[in-house]
């Protein structure tokens, strides 16, 4: 099948989150399957700077949103994996630092810079049926894409079977009424059933009505999002869809996350032969300052300091935790009241607890190959891809039983005879704490080595999500056609 992805992140060039993560990986493994696969982006500064060789296209792409001309440049790409890489520049939308905002603000333009991106990849699928060669699928990723399949509509030849992924619907791209007409919504659709939301513009509401499929990143999650707890307040549209919602929970990256041959590590191991993870340990103890106790557990935090994360749980455990025969490790950025707070426990426990704010690509691997917990307190969590990668290196992980985690691990039995991590049920400090000391408990077991060698052994490989994704395009796809 030809397929075409958009997005507003890819890794390790332009990344906010585990969106870009999950892009990356779902188009290589789709194209190592046999598909010809192109990824529409923005061209961020970030992919010159990363070194990207690409070519600009003699002849622009033109095309008119909100009753505008357009003219944006094209740039043409290949990624490592295969993939097509197609960027779309406009002079003033996408040369800037960030992705979405700058200094923990949004750009104001947001929704003519995503819509822009939208209606440029929708006229390229135009040109390319019109030259005879269309694109079977049209997938949209988050609402930066949305728009997309709300303009594929108005394809009259060869329109592409159109799929969205909701990688997390707490982020609805919601605009006030007067940008409808720029973001090229006519104002026949500006309805309850369409694009209104609240007197606003939901632009990822209009795609929810416009996609053939809708996907998300677990199964847990499709069925969280058709209540009024974790439906963001879509869940009535949402439900008007169930028979087209599927949930497919995310893999890992074996060539990118593998401890057998990660280069970021201060030595490498395997399922077979988990020795060497207690030199990470130490390595990783040492380069944090902390005390290198090999005895004592260490407990990594790994991602944004934000609500739904749950970063302000781990704050309210602290004292308790810490008072244990405990190590933490925080690797994370985001709230500034938050990070404040962790700096000042990084004084109160000295030698015991570290924080790295910017940590890299490579220190985050160290942080999963060095520890023997990794915590996962998020309030939400759609699917999740921290405790994959945390299971991938052998660091139990102790987490909130919610959406896409719930689905990828299993509480262990007192005697650690089955489960793959330590789950607590709600999301408060005391049953964080409970968890955390049943981990520790069974850190001082005999039987810890075979959980750890377990949890790595489990399959969370990207073959088994790519080709259900593929049943779902060839599912569209003959819909489309019919």
């Amino acid at each position: 099948m030809d397929i075409l992805h958009i997005a507003s992140e890819l890794t390790p060039y332009a990344k906010a989150g585990g969106l870009g993560d999950v892009v990356a990986a779902l188009t290589k493994h789709l194209r190592l399957l046999g598909h010809k696969v192109t990824l529409v982006l923005p061209r961020y500064p970030a992919f010159a700077k990363a070194g990207l060789m690409t070519a600009r296209r003699l002849t622009p792409l033109g095309f008119e949103l909100g009753g505008k001309a357009v003219e944006a440049s094209l740039y043409d790409g290949r990624l490592a994996s295969g993939v097509e890489l197609l960027l779309v520049d406009v002079p003033g939308l996408y040369d800037r630092p960030g992705i979405y905002g700058e200094e923990g603000r949004d750009y104001e333009d947001n929704a003519l810079r995503f819509a822009t991106l939208c209606r440029a990849a929708v006229a390229l699928a135009r040109q390319r049926a019109e030259a005879g060669s269309p694109f079977h699928v049209l997938h949209a990723h988050d609402w930066p894409a949305s728009l997309a399949l709300y303009y594929a509509r108005a394809l009259e030849r060869a329109r592409p079977a159109t799929v969205l992924t909701i990688h997390n619907i707490a982020h609805q791209g919601v605009v006030p009424k007067e940008a409808v007409p720029e973001v090229g919504i006519a104002w026949a659709d500006f309805t309850m059933e369409k694009a209104e939301f609240y007197g606003h513009a939901n632009l990822l509401k209009t795609g929810i009505v416009s996609a053939d499929a809708i996907t998300t990143v677990s199964e847990t999650y499709a069925r969280d999002i058709l209540t009024p707890e974790h439906g963001g307040r879509l869940e009535g549209v949402l439900g008007k869809r169930a028979r087209d919602l599927v949930g497919i929970v995310n893999g890992v990256d074996a060539s990118v996350w593998n401890p057998a041959t990660d280069g970021a590590l201060a030595a490498r191991y395997d399922v077979e032969d988990v020795t060497n993870k207690a030199r990470c340990k130490g390595a990783l103890l040492a380069e944090l300052g902390l005390d290198v106790t090999a005895d004592r557990a260490l407990a990594v935090f790994v991602g944004r300091l934000v609500y739904q994360k749950g970063a302000d749980l781990l704050l309210a455990a602290l004292p308790k935790l810490m008072a244990g025969e405990l190590s933490l490790a925080v690797a994370g950025d985001g709230d500034p009241a938050t990070k404040k707070r962790l700096e000042a426990a990084a004084e109160k426990y000295p030698g015991r607890f570290a924080l790295a704010p910017a940590a890299s690509e490579a220190l985050v691997h160290r942080f999963f190959a060095g520890s023997d917990l990794t915590i996962v307190p998020s309030r939400f969590e759609p699917g999740g891809l921290v405790q994959l990668y945390a299971q991938r290196y052998g660091s139990v992980p102790v987490a909130h039983a919610v959406g896409g985690i719930r689905d990828t691990v299993i509480d262990c039995d007192a005697a650690l005879e089955t489960g793959t991590g330590f789950l607590f049920p709600a999301a408060t400090s005391a049953d964080l704490t409970g968890a955390v000391q049943r981990a520790l408990v069974a850190y001082q077991s005999p039987r810890w080595r075979s959980l750890v060698r377990r949890v790595m052994r489990l399959d969370r490989g990207w073959e088994r999500p790519a080709r259900r994704y593929e049943q779902v395009y060839r599912s569209v796809a003959e819909r489309s056609a019919s």
